[in-house]
Formats: C-alpha cells, sequence, structure tokens
C-alpha cells in the first residue's frame, strides 16, 4: 500500500529566480481567475458547466509562455476541484477571484521524469533550475517526488513543500487497548487526558501580543506603498510568522512524544471554527490550534500503525459519569466540578470527560 508525505524546505533564490517565481505566482493568479471569470460567464448564459482549459489563453496572452506550463495546469485542476465542490454541496461556497495584495503567493508543479530533484542541496524545479535549499532531514531513498509547492510567506521568504510517495511496510502492528488515552479540548490548558495531564501549551500569540500590536501601530501610521511601509510590513509578517513556527514546533514535539506512548489517541470531532465564533474564545482558540495538531496526530500515529479514534461531537463526554453512566442533563459550562447523583462519584469535568472519550473510543474498536 502507498502513502504520502511532505517535506518543507526553504529555498535562497537569486534575483533571476525571485522574478521568475513572481511571474509563475501572476500567471497562476490570471490564469485562475480568467479561467473561472469564463466559467461563471458561460454558465449564466447556457446554465451549463465549462470545462475549459490554459491552452487557449497561452494563444492570446504569449507572456504565459514564459513560465512552468504544469503550474498553470495544476491551477486549472485547483479551480475545477473548487468548483465541483460547491455544486456537490453548497455550504461550501463559491469559488473566489484570487486578490493580488492579499491573496497567498504559491503554485505547484509535477515531477515528470526526474523534473523536479535534488542533488547536493539544491533543488531542480522546471523553468528555474537549481535553487539552493536549507535541507534539514533527507528524503528516504524509497520515497518518490510526485509534485513541489513553491510559497512565498508575507515575510518575504520562499519555502517548497515536497509531496513524496512511498510503500507502506507491513501494518500487523500488535496494538494494547492498555496503551491508550482520551483528549478532550479545553481553551485554557489545550487538551486535558484521561490520565489527568494538562498539557498548557504556552501561549504564543499572547505573550507576543504587546509586540504584535506595537508593530502594528508603528505601520498603521505610515505612507501605505511607502518605501518604509514596506519594511514594516515585512517586520510586522516575521513577528507573526514567529509565532506561527513557535506554536508549530511545539505541537510537533507534543504530538510525537504522545505516539511514541500510545497505541490509541481519541479525540472528539469538536467546532473549532464555531467555538471562535461564540463563547468569547475566538483568540484564545486561535492561539491554540488544535485542529492542527490533531492532523499531527492523525499521520504520525498512521505511519506507526496505531489509530487516531474521532468521537462524535454530540457525544455528552461531560455529562455522563464515568463510573456508572449516569447522564447529569444539568450540568452546564459554568460546572467545572460536579458530582454523580447515583454512585457518588466526584468529577473534575475536563478529566471525567476525558475518561469518557477514550472509554467511547474504545468501544467503537472493539
Amino acid at each position: 500500500m502507498k502513502a504520502n508525505k511532505a517535506y518543507k524546505f526553504r529555498l535562497y533564490p537569486n534575483t533571476e529566480q525571485r522574478i521568475l517565481f513572481a511571474k509563475t505566482f501572476g500567471c497562476v493568479r490570471f490564469v485562475y481567475n480568467k479561467m473561472l471569470g469564463d466559467k461563471i460567464e458561460y454558465y449564466q448564459n447556457t446554465g451549463k458547466m465549462l470545462h475549459n482549459t490554459p491552452a487557449p489563453l497561452k494563444e492570446e496572452f504569449q507572456w504565459l509562455r514564459e513560465v512552468d506550463s504544469l503550474a498553470l495546469a495544476n491551477a486549472q485542476l485547483q479551480l475545477q476541484t473548487a468548483y465541483n465542490n460547491f455544486f456537490r454541496e453548497k455550504s461550501i461556497g463559491f469559488p473566489k477571484f484570487r486578490s493580488k495584495k492579499s491573496g497567498r503567493k504559491s503554485y505547484t508543479t509535477n515531477n515528470q521524469k526526474g523534473t523536479v530533484r535534488i542533488e547536493a542541496g539544491k533543488l531542480r524545479l522546471p523553468k528555474v533550475g537549481f535553487v539552493r535549499i536549507k535541507q534539514h532531514r533527507q528524503i528516504p531513498e524509497g520515497n518518490t517526488i510526485k509534485s513541489v509547492t513553491i510559497s512565498q510567506e508575507p515575510s518575504g521568504k520562499y519555502y517548497a513543500s515536497i509531496l513524496t510517495e512511498y510503500e507502506i511496510g507491513d501494518q500487523n502492528v500488535m496494538l494494547d487497548v492498555e496503551k491508550a488515552i482520551g483528549l478532550d479540548y479545553s481553551s485554557p490548558h489545550f487538551y486535558v487526558s484521561s490520565d489527568g495531564e494538562k498539557a498548557d501549551m504556552p501561549s504564543f500569540y499572547r505573550g507576543a501580543e504587546i509586540k504584535l500590536a506595537r508593530e502594528q501601530r508603528k505601520l498603521s501610521k505610515m505612507t501605505k506603498g511607502g518605501s518604509n511601509w514596506k519594511k514594516q510590513k515585512i517586520i510586522v509578517a516575521r513577528a507573526h510568522e514567529k509565532v506561527r513556527f513557535q506554536r508549530k514546533d511545539w505541537q510537533h514535539k507534543k504530538s510525537a512524544e504522545l505516539v511514541k506512548q500510545y497505541d490509541y489517541i481519541c479525540v472528539e470531532d469538536i467546532n473549532l471554527k464555531g467555538i471562535a465564533q461564540g463563547l468569547n474564545l475566538g483568540k484564545a482558540t486561535n492561539d491554540n490550534g488544535f485542529g492542527q495538531f490533531r492532523e499531527f496526530l492523525s499521520y504520525k500515529l498512521a505511519e506507526r500503525g496505531k489509530k487516531l479514534i474521532t468521537i462524535d461531537k454530540w457525544f455528552p463526554s461531560s455529562k455522563i459519569c464515568h463510573s456508572c453512566g449516569y447522564v447529569n442533563e444539568e450540568l452546564t459550562l459554568a460546572n467545572r466540578e460536579w458530582t454523580c447523583q447515583c454512585c457518588g462519584e466526584y468529577h473534575d469535568r475536563d478529566i471525567n470527560a476525558a475518561i469518557n472519550i477514550r472509554n467511547q473510543g474504545l468501544s467503537m474498536v472493539a
């Protein structure tokens, strides 16, 4: 069985390569927006879906030939996927035009017969040639490079996310139900485990909030578009980037620690977006990034043949007494502790919920 894994490296392009990256970002955005506009116009006139390609655009706009053709083809695939998803499920939303100012600068190209490869600390890309990279880890020999996504962060840094495919070995791992843990999401503690551990992830955003506000104030007082404004904008972007990298680093280390210790990890499929929009918990929820943490757990467990079990979000984990099964319907968010009316067991709300999540997950495995 085959599986995919991505490796992210920082790029150090020279001046010519930066210019070509900028052209490719712009061409990909142009093709996406032009094809989306054509689809909308065709649907309004005929009521049917238009299956267009970048080929006619390259005849009309010759400058599109200067960049990687596979980058334009992938823009077409991304648009078609977004378009199909909208017609399949309206709640996803209609595709939006990509903005030059606020949109993400990126493009994806494919590896065709070795056109994308790493040699002597450099990454080879179609049209661009060899770009110097910071390779902090080696891609295993058995992994085949499928595609690479080049992106530029608001801080000005360039990154390459290389998607590889590899063969998974024997996954018949003997899993031990005794090595199972439940994680209950908690805004102040990040998570509380069924073993009673409170993760207490550092609030990286709140810790940098004063500095971020100060730098943002400086930016707001400058003339938009001026040289000082552009420099300050990069300073603000790098401050936000540092917070994001700190959070990601902590979550990688914590998820690796849990995966080494447990065979089953059970979590709730909670609506984090809904929590962020209500209950005055928006800043704390976004600072935690628990959704990203679940993704880290998922692929790290899968690589080792272990299991991430997701519990339905409507499961009343906080209200059930894990000792006798009594359901406390009167429990509210304000009640952080409660005593079971049936068996008299005293409960810490979060630890009790985590134990119930673990038990429910193990019952699903059985």
